[in-house]
């Protein structure tokens, strides 16, 4: 099978460093109803997100997907104070030792010991032109990389549906084959349920009283629609992992109609053999959408 399904979960990272500047990029995927990317990048880097997001929906369609960044600068070990952050220590000290009789003043090493209050300098720096370059490439990188996996991914789903597919396909062949036996069978309980309820009675019961009602049952129990249905539906279902794109929506609701033709199957069956026939279909349908649940 020549599928090109994609899965929803996947995961890719890509780094890289020069002249002091790293970074690291690490990228979820996971199921969704539709696609909703979610970007962690670290302050400097805010501006980055318009242009990675832009790349990442060219190619993704479904999924909930995490895009982290971490970098590393080897110069970020000089510190220096946040001033926002000092400046609101620094008031909430003072306004302290107002409070206090005979309070000292707050002490300058106190304060900068406070956490939050000094950081890297380069902490908040945003990036220069080569590393907007180096991060922009490795997020280029890494989505290529979660794009392969989730191809992947998908390949294998595909062949999963498809065993699955033909699991339906044989259960709505031997459902037919059954479907045959059930005027039969019907007949057969009917004249044994009369025969229990007029034993030892003497009331003649016409043949063609017997035939019409057997009829009225047949036609209630009549799944030959139900299986067109389904056999309409492997078709569609086989022609979609085929297809070229994100299909997994409609593939999810093309099992909501497997589910219902083989729930009214089931209600019909008029036999135990049809009735575990039934069971096991839906049993397998639900298997389909489980896997369809995973698909872009």
């Amino acid at each position: 099978m020549n599928s090109t399904l994609a899965s929803m979960t996947g995961f890719a990272q890509s780094e890289g460093e020069r002249d002091g500047f790293g970074f690291l990029w690490e990228l979820r995927s996971v199921n969704g109803r539709g696609l909703d990317l979610r970007f962690r990048l670290p302050p400097g880097f805010d501006a980055l997100e318009p242009g990675l997001r832009e790349a990442a929906v060219k190619v993704l369609r479904r999924g909930t997907v995490t895009a982290s960044l971490t970098i590393r600068r080897a110069r970020g070990a000089r510190l220096e104070p946040d001033p926002d952050a000092l400046e609101h220590v620094l008031a909430l000290a003072l306004a302290l030792a107002h409070r206090i009789p005979g309070g000292s003043p707050p002490r300058a090493e106190a304060l900068l010991a406070l956490p939050g209050v000094l950081r890297g300098a380069s902490e908040r720096e945003p990036p220069d032109e080569a590393e907007t370059q180096m991060v922009t490439a490795g997020f280029a990188t890494a989505l290529a990389g979660l794009t392969a996996m989730r191809g992947a991914e998908g390949a294998r789903l595909a062949s999963l549906l498809g065993a699955i597919l033909a699991e339906i396909a044989a259960l709505h062949a031997e459902a037919a084959a059954l479907a045959d036996t059930q005027p039969d069978a019907l007949r057969t309980r009917l004249a044994e349920q009369l025969d229990a309820l007029l034993r030892g009675r003497d009331i003649p019961l016409p043949a063609e009283r017997l035939a019409q009602e057997v009829a009225l049952l047949a036609t209630r129990a009549d799944i030959r629609e139900e299986l067109d249905r389904l056999a309409s539906h492997l078709v569609a279902a086989r022609a979609l992992l085929e297809e070229t794109g994100a299909v997994g929506r409609r593939f999810d609701f093309l099992v909501q109609e497997f589910q219902r033709e083989a729930n009214t199957l089931c209600s019909k069956a008029a036999t135990t053999a049809l009735s575990a026939c039934g069971l096991r279909l839906k049993a397998a349908i639900e298997q389909l959408r489980e896997q369809v649940q995973n698909v872009e």
